[in-house]
């Protein structure tokens, strides 16, 4: 299953990384063992480093794997949200579930 993963992290841990070397090697390994359908990265609330992954998971119980890296590395907030693509949608049977709930 698809996740929106969002990622809030606050300045001062990714400048030290940033400072010391080491957030190049922090990022690209976090997003090697991810394996992101797709990730970008942007200024968020007011200042902080934040971006979104679009992640798969089998179950739930895989969440620690793709957030603790975050945590761990960059005390960030992360949030999940399922996510469908437009493929996924058709396959939801929309008009059935609506002509149930008429």
């Amino acid at each position: 299953m698809r996740f929106l993963m969002e990622l809030s992290m606050p300045c001062e841990k990714f400048n030290q990384a940033a400072r010391d070397g080491s957030v190049e090697e922090k990022m690209g390994r976090i997003l090697e063992d991810a394996k992101p359908e797709a990730a970008y990265f942007f200024a968020v609330d007011e200042g902080k480093r934040g971006g979104v992954l679009i992640v798969n998971m089998n179950d739930t119980s895989e969440i620690p794997k793709f957030a603790e890296p975050w945590f761990l590395c960059f005390d960030a907030t992360v949030r999940f949200s399922p996510v469908m693509t437009p493929q996924d949608l058709q396959k939801a049977g929309l008009a059935s579930i609506a002509a149930k709930w008429k």
